[in-house]
């Protein structure tokens, strides 16, 4: 048995679940670039063979692409495993965990006016305590390194 199998239904409270017990865990510092448009923030993320993700919640429906790689993706809509190019429109509230099959490489991309992580991250996601990650997918055990 590994940790997916906590998801074997998937809901807010399994993959609510399944976090708390990879918080347990030592937490990879994933790469995670930013790009800025009139009005849109898109964030680019590389995620190696086997990576796991917990998404935050996220009030405004926005994009999830794909761009390359195999991912499996678990909402409270289902399971679906994608391969890049895939488009997903992500409806807010949604709680997501990914898992790459391959290296994968996701972006989303945000309708927001702001220009600074602390501020995006404000206008865009629920407040979770008990995330591993600060505004910018910056890691909170390395924020004393930022």
């Amino acid at each position: 048995m590994n940790e997916l199998d906590l998801l074997d239904i998937p809901s807010a409270k399994s993959i609510q679940k399944l976090q708390d017990a990879m918080l347990k865990l030592p937490q990879a510092q994933l790469e995670t670039k930013h790009y800025f448009a009139d009005g849109m923030y898109c964030r680019e993320l590389f995620r190696p063979a086997g990576c796991i993700i917990i998404g935050k919640v996220h009030k405004k429906e926005h994009f999830l692409i794909v761009a390359s790689g195999t991912m499996r993706i678990w909402t409270e809509d289902g399971v679906k495993t994608v391969t890049g190019p895939f488009v997903l429109v992500s409806n807010p509230g949604t709680k997501r965990a990914t898992y790459a099959v391959t290296d994968a490489t996701c972006v989303t991309v945000h309708r927001t006016e702001f220009k600074e992580l602390d501020d995006i991250e404000n206008d865009l996601v629920e407040f979770d305590p008990s995330g591993a990650y600060l505004p910018g997918n910056i890691l909170k055990e390395l924020e004393h390194l930022t």
